[in-house]
């Protein structure tokens, strides 16, 4: 069943609606065309051709984005993308390989690596089919289920085909994809105990894994800290802030995107502060670690911290399938959809050069602790 405008009610209304109809049908998916089976299995190569490691998925994302600008989460998940790959690189750069063991890093690597897949698994065939739309010049949204995309998504780009409503879609887009995430990765035991449990205070406190940094001209940084990580609703309304940031000053969003284009990502930090980062390290083995940072500059004659690239800190993952079944059950995360019209500036810098002096604190004190054992 495809939306279709009601203009006497609100776009939320309309969705909301659908949405109650959706969340009470059952049965079997109806049945496809040979030229959409055909379709389906192009889009499934497609998005496991791009789904190689955080590099390939966060240059598959601004692709997309600067072919359709329309889509607003493109861009935002290529930046949020490019944070993971720091996140992962981070794992073995100069800071946590002195703080965690190699098992440890080992762990969360593989939790952030299969959150990444994930959402890339899910939300780029999304992509695809609106792309095949376009082409098509009609919506293919009901393809949705053949590719376990949520009833939710469904719902959402049959509303954006007829209303191309741009803020609706992005916000859709972040529910979508940390309601996805929730049982595959933030509840799975798995992780609970190897990762969240085990690193909830480094997570939180210690370790840059909880700023989302978006560069732009002149070394600057935009962004926004997440607090709470194990909490869907902080997760969303994070999303919403990054998007407020991002897209709701329009001089930060052309700095930002000339920055992205500009800067290929590799996973190392040294693609956006190189003047303290080095994807090669320049340390001297059996030298004792010294302070070298001071309010994100380097001392004077310091050498560079060392971030190495994605492709020589971790091999390529073979995933296992993802887990199927749809998220969504109640129809009132619509309310999310609504713009909070909240005035977010975006200043993170100070923020972050702090928690880069604590690392580096930690790391010293970490080495002298395991000296005196």
């Amino acid at each position: 069943m495809f939306f279709t405008r009601n203009r006497e009610k609100s776009p939320l209304e309309n969705i909301r609606e659908e949405l109650k109809k959706k969340g009470k049908q059952t049965g079997m998916p109806a049945k496809i065309t040979k030229a959409e089976g055909t379709l389906l299995v192009q889009i499934r190569s497609e998005t496991e051709e791009q789904n190689l490691n955080n590099v390939t998925r966060t240059k598959a994302y601004l692709e997309f984005y600067l072919h359709y600008p329309e889509i607003h989460w493109a861009f935002l998940g290529h930046m949020v993308s490019r944070n993971g790959g720091w996140n992962m690189t981070d794992l073995k750069g100069e800071f946590l390989t002195r703080l965690l063991s190699k098992k440890e890093r080992e762990t969360f690597f593989a939790f952030l690596e299969r959150g990444n897949w994930l959402i890339f698994q899910d939300v780029y065939p999304q992509f695809l089919l609106y792309r095949e739309s376009l082409k098509q010049n009609k919506p293919l949204f009901h393809l949705c289920s053949f590719l376990n995309i949520s009833t939710f998504m469904e719902t959402i780009w049959s509303h954006f085909w007829f209303n191309q409503e741009t803020y609706i879609l992005a916000i859709a887009l972040i529910i979508n994809e940390q309601s996805y995430l929730e049982k595959r990765v933030v509840q799975n035991p798995i992780y609970q105990k190897g990762v969240l449990n085990k690193f909830e205070f480094i997570l939180q406190d210690l370790f840059s894994f909880n700023h989302i940094l978006f560069p732009y001209e002149k070394r600057n940084l935009a962004g926004q800290t997440l607090h709470q990580f194990e909490s869907l609703n902080e997760r969303i309304l994070l999303g919403k802030r990054l998007y407020d940031v991002l897209f709701k000053n329009r001089e930060r969003l052309k700095q930002v995107l000339e920055w992205a284009k500009t800067h290929q990502h590799t996973g190392s930090r040294k693609d956006y502060w190189p003047h303290i980062f080095n994807n090669v390290n320049e340390g001297i083995p059996g030298f004792a670690y010294q302070t070298r940072l001071k309010a994100c500059q380097l001392r004077p004659r310091a050498r560079k911290i060392y971030s190495p690239a994605l492709d020589n800190a971790w091999k390529n993952v073979n995933q296992t399938e993802a887990e199927k079944g749809d998220w969504f059950e109640d129809y009132r995360v619509v309310d999310y959809l609504m713009d909070d019209n909240e005035k977010i500036d975006g200043e993170i810098k100070n923020e972050y050069c702090k928690t880069l002096e604590r690392l580096e604190l930690a790391a010293i004190a970490k080495k002298a602790i395991s000296i005196l054992e």
